[in-house]
């Protein structure tokens, strides 16, 4: 595996915007980037739920101040001494294993360090491991580490941290929210349940400097998934012990940068001296949250350096003669859709799920309700590697609909039994019902609930019909795949079990061929559209303002920069 070498660059602008000198700058360390609308949120509830309040709280924020809706309050004064300004969401909680939310992330991957991460181009790349390889039969990986690695403190980093942090993740008392990617792993499953102890776990350290994990299947996505933030490396000593909101004293962290004070004007982070990859070219950066200006406003009063904004604002600012150079749009890796529960009827039959995917034309109405957004042809976005070409969306064809809806015995919507469709506020609920209601004379129902307790009822009774968004965790066909539909996973929220969909993902697992695996997802892919678990609508994009002269601020689609890779142009 080659080393992530380069130098920041300044990328994802709008087609108006005149890019900022390309001066000299520092070498870009490799980080750990991460992170939408993964994604990704997963405290207690399925990920892609709490990745969708995120962003949706998100944007809340970004449509305060803008034009149109110009802000009154004061922007707060630059924090003194930092070297750069981002303003974010603030961490639900400082420990990795634990976090499920999109702006936890964001910060989590800044100062915890993995085995793997993505580079600015979304590829996977080494980080704390110097190299990976993979048994004749795939049951087996083994993760060499870097020499000399130690975590801020100094303290070495060793093959036994690396053990520690990924079983943290897995304790049956309190297994974190992406527990289910350790499955594959011989006795975790077991060890979950309750069934076994840690020793038949097989996840071991052999020496100090390699990491070695035997698996009940092949699996050759593993390595993308370490790239997540849950899989960071925390020191041994820390134990089960959960990490909450607040910043601890004098935390040790194995990533660029070193929290060292949390309050009211921010989270202040301090470059690591220790960092693996040399000492990140900004020295000190404070991440803010929870302003109370407008995003634009704030950004033009120089009080922030990189701020997300609102695709209503985008619109005006991609025309502003200052802004427009400096506006930064990221197509990022996460997907709206509609979910069935496949468990009862009526949308246990395949018939009446192909009706409703087939009566309405899916695209025609999101890009009436969005003219900006960007229509599902598949569950797995665009722009992922492995995921192949193609549309894998809905056929619209009212005709078949209709005839599959009489064959499953509700004959011009006739003896449908009540259904309604639940979620926490979109753009498409009253544009879906009626369109079901002309084409096969279903009448269905649409409930909004908050979202806190519309995430209970998914957990607690997913209902006939509803909408969620997921962002990728890591930027792979089994991340959505995988995750959201492969028979028993705890993200499958729908409960859809198919003998040749999972095959086909046991397939692309068995193989580190690129065009084997893609040719698998895909087979996979297919399946999903034709039996139709779900039908994908959009996928968002995310817009930013971002200082001209900053460097390396380009998001590879996780919903996440790398702080360790920014630099100012001279």
């Amino acid at each position: 595996m080659d080393d992530l070498t380069g130098r920041p660059d300044d990328r994802d602008r709008t087609e108006e915007a005149s890019p900022p000198d390309a001066a000299a700058s520092p070498h870009l360390p490799q980080g750990s980037p991460y992170h939408p609308p993964g994604r990704l949120a997963r405290i207690g509830v399925p990920v892609a739920l709490i990745s969708l309040m995120v962003v949706t709280a998100v944007l809340a924020i970004a449509f305060v101040g803008g034009r149109g809706t110009p802000s009154t309050v004061e922007p707060v004064a630059r924090p003194e001494g930092a070297g750069l300004v981002i303003e974010g969401p603030a961490p639900l909680t400082w420990d990795p294993s634990r976090a499920g939310d999109a702006g936890s992330a964001a910060v989590l991957a800044q100062v915890w360090e993995g085995l793997t991460t993505w580079d600015q181009d979304g590829r996977l790349r080494p980080a704390l491991a110097q190299d990976w390889d993979v048994s004749d039969d795939g049951l087996r990986l083994r993760f060499r580490l870097r020499p000399g690695l130690t975590f801020s403190d100094g303290t070495p980093l060793r093959a036994a941290d690396v053990v520690a942090s990924w079983m943290r993740i897995i304790d049956p008392t309190a297994p974190g929210p992406l527990a289910g990617l350790l499955t594959d792993i011989e006795g975790v499953a077991a060890y979950l349940a309750g069934e076994a102890d840690a020793a038949s776990v097989g996840l071991r350290a052999d020496g100090d400097d390699v990491v070695t994990v035997d698996f009940v299947r092949p699996a050759s996505w593993f390595p993308a998934a370490a790239a997540s933030p849950t899989f960071a490396i925390v020191p041994r000593d820390l134990g089960i012990r959960a990490l909450g909101p607040i910043l601890p004293e004098g935390l040790v962290v194995s990533g660029g940068y070193v929290p060292v004070s949390q309050g009211s004007d921010g989270i202040k982070l301090e470059a690591n001296e220790a960092y693996w990859a040399g000492r990140p070219a900004i020295g000190s950066i404070v991440h803010r949250s929870d302003s109370l200006e407008g995003p634009v406003d704030t950004f033009q009063a120089g009080s922030v350096d990189l701020v997300p904004i609102s695709a209503l604002d985008a619109r005006w600012v991609a025309y502003d003669r200052e802004l427009g150079p400096q506006l930064r749009r990221t197509q990022g890796l996460d997907v709206q859709f509609l979910g069935f529960d496949t468990t009862r009827p009526p949308f246990d039959d395949v018939r009446v799920r192909q009706a409703f995917a087939w009566a309405v034309d899916w695209r025609r109405l999101v890009e009436l309700s969005d003219p900006d957004s960007i229509p599902a042809t598949s569950i797995v976005p665009q722009g992922i590697e492995l995921r192949g070409d193609g549309d894998f969306s809905p056929r619209h064809d009212p005709d078949a609909a209709r005839a599959a809806l009489a064959a499953a015995g509700y004959p011009g919507g006739e003896g449908f039994p009540d259904v309604t469709l639940l979620t926490s506020g979109t753009l498409y609920d009253a544009a879906i019902a009626a369109e079901l209601r002309r084409e096969l004379g279903v009448a269905l129902g649409s409930e909004v609930m908050a979202f806190g307790e519309f995430t209970r009822r998914l957990d607690d009774d997913p209902p006939a019909m509803w909408q969620l968004g997921w962002a990728a965790d890591f930027p792979h066909p089994h991340d959505f795949l995988g995750l959201l539909l492969e028979t028993g996973s705890s993200n499958n929220v729908g409960g859809w079990s198919d003998a040749a969909f999972d095959a086909a993902l046991d397939a692309a697992a068995a193989t580190d061929d690129p065009a084997e695996q893609t040719a698998h997802y895909q087979e996979a892919q297919r399946i999903v559209a034709d039996q139709v678990p779900l039908i994908p609508l959009e996928y968002p994009e995310a817009w930013a303002l971002s200082r001209e002269g900053l460097l390396g601020a380009s998001d590879p689609g996780l919903g996440i920069i790398r702080y360790a890779g920014l630099a100012w142009a001279p």
